[in-house]
């Protein structure tokens, strides 16, 4: 059946603009593809509340588009938030977050174990912004405590830090913070919401790289920040400027007046830093993100079980000094897992192959890692595919010396991202790399 032709002549130019797209009342089963970069208006009164902000609305895909609402909606209500926006990348989301919160002249507690592209932002980016950032051993409540001053603006940690998989105690930094009069940040990318969801543990703003678990399938970049609404930034106005003063680009509005707790930080974020900066996210890539969702909890759980069977196979392993994973009893934080994971384990870890650091071990782990064949190297976590990584020639690798002894990882480090293989397979492919140092073991013995 073809569609019918338009009763309106048309003209050539005409119809290669307009031809055969009518809005209609058709609904899509599943959340379609807003493939648009701008969006028409009933009239120019509603283009210009929109534009001042006195409705809701999309003015254009810089800001918004329908597909990345879908998913903000989403992730925030997998996160128990009361908002979301959604951007181009998990280091955008980070970024917005920080620049929305912390303005020329403030300060950062954050962590010392996290992603070495976070600590990357944190020590040198915002610096360029005026904002100074001091690190802290996450496990040194009080470290957090003494590293606060008053220009303080937000604490900032992960739930289940990159690569070590060392279990933050969220409750306890989430105290020190609100004692503080500032929001906790948490980046729960390898958390994920199945597992852990740090607003019902004191954070405020809970960040993601959905390009990671969200997705599942490695194909797309896109980050997301999701707005607890728990943070009241009306109870001491003269702190946050950004939203109790009037917002000047559009005029006498008071965004904490206009939207309130929830929806307020938001719109800062949405109608200044991505629409100033600029780091959108396309609806094709949230369209993508969508599908990976609604299978988030499968993954996840199948992931947490092979990674928790390859750690324990790993832990008996004589090639392997030590595994970093929070499931197995004499790990450091076996305890805080119990607690903040109930649902299992994330499935990103590491371990340590045998030899002293300063015996070649660069040359012996990319032996051993350039030889796997089920695993493959790659810079990501939280794929379909099972993964490693070297931290410190990769992901960790502008970090110095100190801040990666600071992080837990050495040049003997490499960081596992369990996939949806048979985990048999993946034992099989790790045994077969490692049993080469034992026969190196075994002649330097001799």
């Amino acid at each position: 059946m073809t569609s019918p032709c338009s009763a309106t002549p048309q003209g050539f130019a005409t119809a290669q603009v307009q031809a055969g797209y009518q809005p209609t009342g058709v609904v899509s089963a599943v959340p379609p593809i807003h493939q648009t970069a701008a969006y028409e208006f009933a009239s120019l009164a509603e283009a210009a509340d929109l534009f001042a902000l006195r409705r809701p609305g999309i003015i254009y895909s810089r800001n918004a588009n329908p597909t990345q609402q879908i998913l903000e909606e989403r992730v925030a209500l997998l996160e128990g938030g009361a908002s979301a926006v959604a951007v181009a990348s998990g280091q955008a989301a980070v970024a917005v977050t920080i620049l929305a919160l912390v303005h020329r002249g403030g300060h950062v507690v954050a962590a010392d174990q996290l992603y070495g592209g976070t600590i990357d932002l944190l020590q040198e980016t915002l610096d360029d912004f005026g904002i100074s950032v001091t690190f802290v051993d996450q496990d040194d409540i009080a470290a957090w405590r003494a590293a606060v001053t008053p220009r303080t603006r937000l604490l900032f940690a992960e739930s289940v830090a990159n690569p070590i998989a060392q279990v933050l105690d969220i409750r306890a930094v989430a105290d020190v913070a609100h004692a503080a009069g500032v929001p906790l940040v948490i980046d729960n990318t390898v958390g994920t919401p199945h597992l852990v969801r740090p607003g019902e543990h004191g954070a405020d703003f809970v960040v993601h790289s959905a390009t990671k678990f969200l997705s599942g399938h490695g194909s797309s970049l896109g980050g997301v920040v999701v707005d607890q609404g728990t943070f009241d930034f009306g109870a001491e106005p003269a702190r946050w400027p950004q939203f109790t003063a009037p917002y000047t680009r559009f005029g006498d509005l008071i965004l904490w007046d206009r939207f309130g707790s929830g929806q307020a930080f938001a719109a800062l974020v949405k109608s200044k830093y991505v629409h100033d900066l600029g780091p959108s996210l396309s609806p094709f890539n949230a369209w993508q993100i969508l599908q990976g969702i609604e299978t988030l909890d499968l993954r996840v759980s199948r992931q947490s079980a092979t990674a928790r069977l390859i750690a324990e196979h790993l832990a008996g392993h004589p090639a392997v000094a030590r595994v970093h994973h929070p499931a197995l009893a004499d790990n450091p934080w076996h305890g805080a897992a119990a607690r903040y994971l109930p649902n299992g384990a994330p499935s990103v870890f590491s371990f340590d192959i045998v030899g002293a650091e300063d015996d070649g071990s660069f040359d012996r782990v990319a032996a051993v890692v350039d030889e796997l064949r089920v695993f493959r190297l790659v810079a990501n976590i939280g794929d379909a595919r099972s993964m490693v990584a070297h931290p410190a020639s990769m992901t960790h690798s502008h970090l110095t010396a100190d801040q990666r002894t600071a992080a837990g990882i050495s040049v003997n480090t490499v960081r596992v991202s369990a996939g949806l293989e048979d985990p048999a397979d993946l034992i099989a492919d790790l045994d077969r790399v490692l049993a080469p140092l034992l026969e190196d073991a075994l002649v330097a013995a001799r």
